[in-house]
């Protein structure tokens, strides 16, 4: 078995990849009844945003942070959309079914991209059930999400 890459960026194949994994969850998530109502402000811009925020997340360039606003900015955008746990367990079930079509049949791989996503969509939930414009502190830095899990 060859070595794997030092990254989980480099390992899914880079942000064309995670565009292509974004592109195709957002196709299933606006199709999907329970979850569209979530995404009724849906941009087109959402999709670049995303795959920009995983590149960073899996230890790609950290452009989400340069250019849209880094953490707070992800965090800020979840507020007053009160997320229900059903939804959130729908979003897992629409991007387990996009990794498994998208990202390279490694079985860690995919395993450590959807622990993020499961531990990112808690926080997303929480995060929602506080008003638009809440005061959300200092949440720091981008976290980083590695082979071992978050760093």
């Amino acid at each position: 078995m060859s070595e794997r890459p030092g990254t989980l960026y480099k390992a899914i194949g880079g942000v064309a990849v995670l565009r292509r994994l974004s592109d195709t969850f957002y196709d299933k998530v606006l199709a999907d009844p329970l979850l569209a109502p979530v995404f009724a402000d849906f941009a087109p811009a959402h999709v670049e945003h995303v795959a920009v925020w995983l590149a960073e997340i899996f230890d790609g360039p950290a452009d989400f942070t340069g250019r849209l606003g880094g953490h707070q900015s992800l965090l800020r955008s979840h507020l007053g959309l009160s997320i229900t746990e059903p939804q959130r367990l729908r979003w897992m079930e629409l991007m387990t079914a996009a990794v498994d079509e998208e990202l390279p049949e490694d079985e860690l791989l995919r395993r450590r991209v959807l622990e993020y996503f499961d531990w990112g969509t808690r926080i997303a939930r929480d995060v929602s059930a506080s008003p638009a414009g809440a005061d959300l502190g200092d949440p720091g830095p981008t976290p980083r999400w590695g082979w071992e899990g978050l760093r």
